[in-house]
């Protein structure tokens, strides 16, 4: 791993983590009612377990489960293989992404500690060997809900930008600029801007882009 991170302030150092608990308390306790809403129909339409569970790395690399709403089935083929993501992803999984409420669950995660209201999204797993010496600083701190990449193109840029935008955020966190990124996500998700249901049909492959730029940096 790289070297220690320093907070950039006081409110990294000291009052970001309040600030995540009591939003994340808050929101379960307003929106409950809405949490409760949306299992009872993920269970109806899609079937069970109702929590899509993914492991992704956290906070200096540490492996933790993500939480969302499940917004695919499980029809299976003849063989008893699952279906192409397409054919399991229904048009109440797509709303669901489209209005972002498949991410809700990620409110445990960061009352957990295991994420934060705003930081670099978690990946998956099978992309940290990839990531450049710098690109690494991303997992300086907690991965959040939404970040500086998700409202400045999110699954429409390219990676270098991404990940560039993650550790530009990491290197000065500040509460103004957590404020200005959850404001503009939320006028984002009103909006429906730079939502992509299908992220495989709008982002390049990670690390087919990755070994590309990799092989061309050796060849220069």
């Amino acid at each position: 791993m790289s070297e220690k991170h320093k907070p950039y302030g006081v409110y990294e150092k000291y009052f970001k983590r309040m600030f995540d608990v009591i939003c994340g308390v808050m929101t379960l306790l307003v929106f409950g009612w809405l949490y409760i809403i949306l299992a009872i129909l993920v269970k109806i339409k899609l079937g069970s377990p109702v929590l899509f569970k993914q492991e992704r790395p956290g906070k200096n690399e540490k492996i933790f489960k993500l939480y969302k709403f499940r917004t695919m089935t499980d029809a299976r083929d003849e063989n008893g293989d699952f279906l192409p993501d397409e054919q399991r992803l229904t048009k109440f999984g797509r709303a669901l992404r489209a209005s972002s409420l498949d991410e809700l669950p990620e409110i445990i995660n960061i009352i957990k500690g295991e994420m934060s209201l705003i930081g670099p999204r978690p990946l998956t797993i099978q992309y940290l060997p990839f990531y450049s010496k710098e690109e690494k600083h991303r997992h300086d701190v907690r991965p959040g809900l939404s970040g500086l990449a998700q409202v400045n193109g999110r699954n429409f840029i390219d990676w270098d930008h991404r990940l560039a935008l993650d550790v530009q955020y990491v290197k000065k966190i500040t509460f103004l600029g957590d404020l200005h990124i959850i404001l503009q996500t939320i006028a984002k998700i009103i909006k429906k801007e730079d939502v992509a249901v299908d992220t495989n049909k709008v982002e390049p492959n990670f690390a087919e882009e990755r070994s590309a730029k990799l092989n061309r940096n050796k060849r220069q």
